[in-house]
This record gives C-alpha cells, sequence and structure tokens, in this order.
C-alpha cells in the first residue's frame, strides 16, 4: 500500500510539470525544486512571473522536491530527478536551480562535504551540476542558475542549511565566472531582514510574494545578457 500511495504521488507530481509546446513558441525552460514550482498550482509560481516579465511563453517543469540524487527508479519518470525534468527544444535560456533537497535530505545539512562535491566542486567544473549546464550549452542554450532564498532576522526550520547554501553558492559563482553564456543568481539577500512575507508559513518555500521577487530579478538578468 505504501509502495503504491507512493507510486501514485509521483505521478502526480508527473502530471503537474507542463508539456512542451509543439509549435516551438516556448523559448524559456524552467527547471528545479519548490523553489521553481511553489505557487505554480495558482499561477504565481516562479515561472509565471518570468513569463509575464520577459513577455515570452516560458515552460516549467520544476517538481517539489525534486533531487539530483534520488534512490526511487520511479524518480525519473515523474521529474523527481532534476535532470529528467529536461525536454527538448530550441531554449534560449534554461533557468534552473536545485542541490538543496541533497543536502537537506541526502546529509541533514549537517556532514555534507561529500555530497556538496558530488553536487558541485569548490572551483565549479565538477560535478552533477556543472554536468547538466554543459550539456545545455552544448545545445546552445544559455543558462541561469539560482540559489536559494535565506531567512535573516527569523529563525527557519532549514537555519542549519545556511552556512552550505553559501558555500554552494560560492561554487556556482565560480561555474558562471568561466562561462559568458552561464549565469549564477544569488538569493541570498533578496529578502529584508526580519521580512516573512518572502516566505510561506513554513519559512523554507516562497511565498507568492518571494515567487514574484525571484521572478523579477531573473528577469533583469536574462534582460541583461540580450
Amino acid at each position: 500500500m505504501i509502495r503504491w500511495l507512493l507510486a501514485l504521488t509521483l505521478l502526480f507530481l508527473s502530471a503537474c510539470t507542463e508539456a512542451v509546446p509543439e509549435d516551438g513558441s516556448a523559448r524559456v525552460l524552467v527547471m528545479g525544486d519548490s523553489l521553481m514550482a511553489f505557487n505554480g498550482a495558482a499561477g504565481r509560481g516562479v515561472a509565471d512571473g518570468l513569463e509575464a516579465a520577459l513577455g515570452v511563453p516560458v515552460v516549467d517543469r520544476a517538481v517539489a522536491g525534486a533531487r539530483y540524487f534520488h534512490a526511487l527508479p520511479i524518480s525519473g519518470a515523474a521529474g523527481m530527478r532534476i535532470d529528467a525534468q529536461y525536454r527538448p527544444g530550441d531554449w534560449d535560456w534554461v533557468v534552473l536551480n536545485g542541490g538543496g533537497n541533497d543536502l537537506l535530505l541526502g546529509c541533514g545539512c549537517g556532514p555534507c562535504a561529500a555530497q556538496l562535491d558530488r553536487l558541485i566542486s569548490a572551483d565549479g567544473r565538477a560535478g552533477a551540476i556543472p554536468d547538466l549546464v554543459a550539456r545545455f550549452r552544448g545545445q546552445g542554450a544559455r543558462v541561469l542558475y539560482t540559489g536559494y532564498l535565506r531567512t535573516p532576522g527569523i529563525t527557519s526550520p532549514v537555519e542549519a542549511c545556511g552556512p552550505l547554501g553559501d558555500a554552494m553558492d560560492r561554487r556556482l559563482a565560480a561555474m558562471a565566472a568561466r562561462d559568458p553564456g552561464v549565469v549564477f543568481v544569488s538569493l541570498a539577500r533578496l529578502v529584508p531582514d526580519g521580512d516573512d512575507s518572502y516566505h510561506a508559513r513554513d519559512l523554507i518555500h516562497p511565498s507568492p510574494r518571494g515567487s514574484a521577487a525571484i521572478a523579477a530579478l531573473v528577469a533583469r538578468r536574462i534582460a541583461d545578457h540580450r
């Protein structure tokens, strides 16, 4: 019964991802975990805000809970593995995030040095994230990778992940510095000190305001690189 419920849940999450239009009109693909996916069911996710800001169709394939490393075979088909969210297309930009669930669920944001290295090396050259970014670059798309929101002035359930998030941001920035077609957008300073309106009640995921702020920042960075 538990396995059946898990399979059903993963298939439901898969159904929540957006199909790629056959006419090729969409030129921006969004991938990642709940940072991107949250509020999407209400039409207020990052992809929705990005579509409105850029004035172009955006395909949203992000899935809450997605990771790079996942033990379940079904995870690929359901979009629970981030690389499996990709769909071929003539993309101008692939906008994505990811890695937080691998650190939180994979090692509890505690002794995570090995897990962080698997995601991205200290110099930003090796690991699952650079490998995926290189795949998109090899197909001609520019890539924008975001970090994660912080909760300055507020204690959140994922407070222990802050130092790891900072370390991953530095590595992502090093990756982007080597390629003008790759942009890293840090979200570490997006939330004003003591302001909880950028987060949902769980103080982990973005609120609609938080999703809109992320979308606006990403749209500005894309506009800067047109």
